[in-house]
């Protein structure tokens, strides 16, 4: 469709939405499209902002178009609902000025096949203009922003309160965390970066991490504050045998290098290990990499300790992937639920006796954290619970269950910027 180069990086929104709401595909990968790289900084990081708040507003666009459109949208109308709602996000939750955002939305569809939309798009945008803050003031933003099937799960596991607040937590965009190889108070002065109480350094959102201090030599790495514990509660492993389970992208494994470990990391994806790859040589650090299901492999020997990062419906990153709650369902909950049952069974093979394995997952479901734990030890796994402490988590007793867990919210920190929902139990070999 013939359309104005003014529109061009609201063209480009709109074919990624589409991708990602009707054919299933990743936020992060179709940010990889090359025409964003056609495009000058500040117009990557419009569209970047804008898909990222429309995914995080979804429920309350769609309410918004349901109030303002007697009867839905026809099934050929996609591209122009998906221009409704990206316009809609422009003019309600973003600082787009109401002239700009109606009219650039409704060029999107003139001229093209959905041409006959462009009154209906032109009319809702008006109309919402006079009418949608008032609208908006009245929404329960968590609640309509979060699928069914996940508030139901919420609500069961943590209690009404605290899913609401999880939900609200999911509304802002994710700070940057940072881990550093070493000098963290050092580094935190030149990256302008605050110190969480968990050791991992935060900056706001925003601007060219490529750019930053210490980015080409190597000196830290992208992690969620969240995602560097795990690592941490297999405590002193200088000079042991670790091997880092389900490893790629390679964060965890970086860490266990750091700390001295002899480490081995093992992922089935070749493709993700070649950025672990990478990450290891940028650091200059050395780790064995094996491309193999873990579930299924062998080692030579058994290891000392072992971290099983196991592959999840990652439902506890939806602030910095908000599209994994319109891909997700509960049937692939206990599909991917199966999956680590047979890696811990597996990795309890490949530890040796004493020897510490730390099981973890970015889920806030518990069929895929405590409830796998309860299953281990109730069918007999020689394997006793470590509970962890909370100096070993910067003091945060908060984010320490009573069984001795870790469990991570989204509204834990929320003064300073929210974390990701992991879980991570320890347990040594008897």
């Amino acid at each position: 469709m013939k359309r104005s180069t003014a529109v061009g990086p609201r063209v480009i929104a709109v074919d990624l939405l589409s991708a990602v709401l009707d054919k299933g595909r990743l936020l992060d990968e179709v940010l990889d499209d090359p025409r964003l790289a056609k495009l000058d900084e500040r117009d990557r990081g419009f569209v970047r902002m804008l898909l990222g708040t429309t995914l995080r507003r979804l429920g309350q666009i769609d309410a918004l178009i349901e109030h303002c459109v007697e009867k839905p949208m026809r099934a050929g109308a996609a591209w122009a609902e998906h221009a409704l709602r990206l316009g809609i996000c422009q003019l309600l939750f973003l600082d787009v000025a109401p002239h700009a955002a109606i009219s650039t939305t409704v060029d999107l569809v003139k001229g093209g096949s959905q041409a006959g939309f462009a009154k209906l798009l032109n009319a809702v945008l008006r109309r919402l203009d006079r009418e949608g803050r008032e609208l908006v003031a009245a929404q329960d933003a968590p609640l309509l922003n979060t699928p069914e099937w996940l508030w139901r799960s919420w609500c069961r596991a943590y209690g009404e309160e605290i899913a609401h607040a999880i939900a609200a937590a999911h509304l802002m965009e994710a700070p940057v965390d940072i881990t550093v190889a070493a000098d963290p108070r050092g580094w935190a002065e030149k990256l302008e970066a605050e110190i969480l109480p968990t050791g991992s350094l935060r900056r706001a959102a925003g601007g060219s991490i490529a750019a930053l201090p210490g980015f080409s030599e190597a000196a830290w790495w992208i992690q969620d504050a969240a995602a560097a514990l795990p690592a941490r509660l297999l405590g002193d492993i200088t000079g042991r045998s670790v091997a880092d389970l389900c490893a790629a992208p390679g964060g965890k494994a970086l860490q266990l290098a750091v700390a001295g470990g002899k480490v081995t990391a093992v992922d089935r994806s070749a493709k993700r290990l070649v950025r672990l790859t990478e990450n290891l040589k940028r650091l200059g650090l050395s780790a064995k990499v094996v491309e193999a299901d873990a579930g299924a492999w062998t080692p030579p020997e058994p290891f000392d300790a072992i971290l099983l990062d196991a592959p999840c419906s990652a439902t506890g990153t939806l602030r910095r992937h908000p599209d994994v709650a319109r891909h997700k369902n509960p049937a692939e909950v206990m599909k991917l639920a199966a999956v680590q049952a047979r890696l811990l069974r597996a990795a309890i093979a490949m530890l040796k006796p004493g020897g510490i394995l730390v099981y973890c997952t970015c889920s806030l479901e518990p069929e895929e954290g405590p409830e796998q734990i309860e299953a281990l030890l109730a069918e007999g796994a020689p394997m006793t619970r470590l509970p962890i402490r909370a100096d070993e988590v910067g003091g945060l007793a908060e984010l320490i269950t009573p069984e001795g867990d870790l469990r991570t919210l989204p509204c834990h920190l929320a003064d300073k910027g929210g974390m990701d929902a992991f879980f991570a139990c320890r347990l040594q070999k008897a």
